[in-house]
């Protein structure tokens, strides 16, 4: 299944696209594309209806993230060596891990507004994962089971807030706009093997990354069983993976988005986005 959550931004409505690229509307069926809908009874449940069987909806709604309510915003850093090299770090032997604030995600063709002060807004295409059943304390073997889907995520960064402001990399993280996710969430069984996904970006057209998620270092089943060793995972909890190296950051000179810039981004499976970079 691809889910998508469509309308204005703070009161999207639950649908889908079917296989003719229909947009149909889920709202008879479940209020929200959250929580318990994504544990797999709810996914279940889902899976089953006919779409035909559901009401057409105009295609041109904005589409919002795919997940709503969602409770945790978590984020893994230099999951690709090549990243980890641009940036002169080494690659770590355990998953880096920070969170973002749940406030900073929109949808995928939202505009991405530049906070006060902000100097070096940066760029990173990821792989995202969405939790389905809980998980705690579970083995990587069984770490599929707890997921309910993938999504395309635009890990949005400000880089004077998180490298030279102290503290945590949350502060770089976290503006509004810098969590693009969607447009659609997309099924296991429908995506494939996550291992095997072309990511790329461009920014005004011209290309700044590619990658594929075969070379994460660290595999969306092993974060989730990974995180899942610190914390209970929740139905909803978003969890972005890592970029390949081309972020702005890392090129010679850095180059960072402005006012008016246009970033476009995708991995196959899981759809584009396009943001266009405002001024406040």
């Amino acid at each position: 299944m691809r889910l998508v959550r469509f309308g204005k931004k703070g009161s999207e409505k639950p649908g889908l696209i079917d296989d003719d690229h229909v947009l149909r509307d889920l709202s008879g069926e479940v209020d929200d594309i959250a929580g318990e809908v994504l544990r797999k009874p709810g996914m279940a449940r889902l899976a089953a209806l006919d779409p035909k069987s559901l009401p057409k909806v105009d295609p041109s709604h904005r589409l919002g993230a795919p997940v709503g309510r969602i409770g945790h915003f978590i984020a893994i850093g230099l999951n690709y060596a090549d990243h980890a090299e641009e940036t002169g770090a080494e690659a770590p032997a355990e998953p880096m891990v920070f969170s973002k604030a749940p406030s900073c995600i929109s949808g995928a063709h939202d505009e991405l507004p530049i906070p006060p002060g902000s100097t070096k807004l940066d760029w990173e295409v990821e792989l995202a994962i969405v939790i389905g059943d809980p998980a705690f304390d579970i083995s990587e073997d069984r770490a599929m089971d707890h997921i309910a889907g993938f999504c395309l995520c635009n890990d949005v960064s400000e880089r004077a807030f998180q490298k030279e402001r102290g503290g945590q990399f949350i502060k770089g993280k976290s503006a509004p706009g810098f969590g693009p996710l969607g447009p659609w969430l997309v099924t296991p069984d429908r995506l494939g093997d996550p291992q095997a996904l072309d990511l790329w970006l461009n920014v005004n057209g011209e290309t700044r990354q590619r990658g594929t998620t075969k070379d994460m270092l660290f595999s969306a089943a092993f974060i989730v069983a990974y995180l899942s060793k610190f914390m209970l995972l929740e139905s909803g909890d978003v969890i972005t993976t890592g970029t390949p190296a081309g972020v702005g950051a890392g090129m010679k000179p850095p180059q960072f988005l402005k006012d008016g810039d246009i970033v476009t981004l995708g991995i196959n499976g899981l759809g584009e986005q396009r943001q266009v970079v405002k001024a406040a």
